[in-house]
């Protein structure tokens, strides 16, 4: 079992049970899923390659190919053309992946003063932005073709965005001052 997964059953878990003055354990808000995302804008099959290659290395589970829904001719886009990749993480996989973020990705960044606590949409979820793949110590920079970003989206089960601060901050994630 994952270390931040064990904290947040012995440790966190309880806390928000009493912080948020919830009798029922299962209204207290939990992690459900993390969602990492890379446009890949792109149409070249190495460059295709490369990316699920890499996103598949930081997360340890094989990407799947996004298609674009329709043709937009001032992009030189057609309908069913491979325009990025994506990851779905649950259960162990999903708390391995967040404490790598949070403890060895995140402080990698130059320049990091913290995650801005306003990315939380209205439903509870968080999505922050990387510029910048090699920041994952998996990802040889040496070796990497060119900087790819990525979006990472943690879906929590709460609806209130404070709520999901509140676990969050608690996971970890170095979130800056308001």
């Amino acid at each position: 079992m994952p270390a931040l997964k064990e904290k947040y059953r012995t440790e966190i878990l309880p806390a928000l049970t009493e912080t948020l003055g919830v009798r029922n354990r299962l209204r207290v808000p939990r992690l459900e899923k993390i969602v990492v995302n890379m446009g890949l804008g792109v149409a070249d099959k190495d460059a295709i390659k490369a990316a699920t290659d890499d996103l598949a290395t930081i997360t340890g589970q094989k990407a799947l190919l996004t298609k674009a829904k329709k043709s937009i001719s001032n992009f030189k886009l057609r309908e069913g053309m491979v325009v990025g990749a994506k990851v779905t993480l649950r259960g162990d996989r999903m708390f391995e992946f967040l404490e790598r973020l949070v403890s060895v990705a995140l402080p990698r960044i130059r320049d990091f003063r913290g995650l801005s606590p306003g990315a939380f949409d209205r439903h509870g979820n968080y999505t922050l932005g990387v510029r910048d793949q090699t920041i994952f110590p998996e990802i040889d920079p040496n070796r990497a073709g060119g900087t790819q970003g990525m979006d990472i989206t943690m879906v929590t089960t709460t609806e209130d965005n404070g709520e999901a601060y509140r676990l969050l901050k608690m996971l970890g994630m170095p979130f800056a001052e308001k």
